[in-house]
Order: C-alpha cells, then sequence, then structure tokens
C-alpha cells in the first residue's frame, strides 16, 4: 500500500467518526432534549421526564461516553496505520 493511499484511508476513516460522533450528539443532545422532548415527557426517568432527563443529565453523559469512545478508536486506528505515540 502507497503512502498517499495509507494517509488517504487513515483521514477517511477518521473523518467517518468524527462525522457519526457529531450526529450522535446533536441527536441526542438537540434531537432528545429539545425537539422530542414533549414526545418524551410521559416516560418517567429518575423522578423525571425522559426528555427533561436527556436536556440535563443524559446529553452530558452519552457525550462523555462519544469522547472516551473517540480516544480508544483513534489509539486503535493510530497503531492500524503506523502512526502511534509509541
Amino acid at each position: 500500500m502507497s503512502e498517499k493511499s495509507s494517509n488517504n484511508a487513515y483521514w477517511s476513516a477518521n473523518m467517518r467518526i468524527i462525522s457519526i460522533s457529531l450526529i450522535i450528539w446533536a441527536l441526542v443532545s438537540f434531537g432528545f432534549g429539545i425537539l422530542m422532548r414533549p414526545m418524551l415527557s410521559g416516560i418517567a426517568v429518575g423522578g423525571t421526564d425522559l426528555g427533561f432527563w436527556f436536556a440535563q443529565q443524559g446529553s452530558i453523559i452519552v457525550f462523555l461516553a462519544i469522547i472516551f469512545f473517540y480516544a480508544w478508536y483513534m489509539n486503535r486506528l493510530d497503531r492500524e496505520h503506523g502512526v502511534d505515540e509509541e
């Protein structure tokens, strides 16, 4: 595999995971917390409705999970393409 095609594969995978992460983040924070809040109001979680929970707690928890997943995935991708720090 040539260096240019390896670089293209690396950046393609990198941009794909960034795009997927941003879509999930937007769906959870804006979609569930704001747009779909009225539909989620009948479901109780922790003493409050699910839409409010997503707006206050769930979006933060999902955002942190995305950060940890991205770090793990990028470390694996770096090792596969030989650009890791070790």
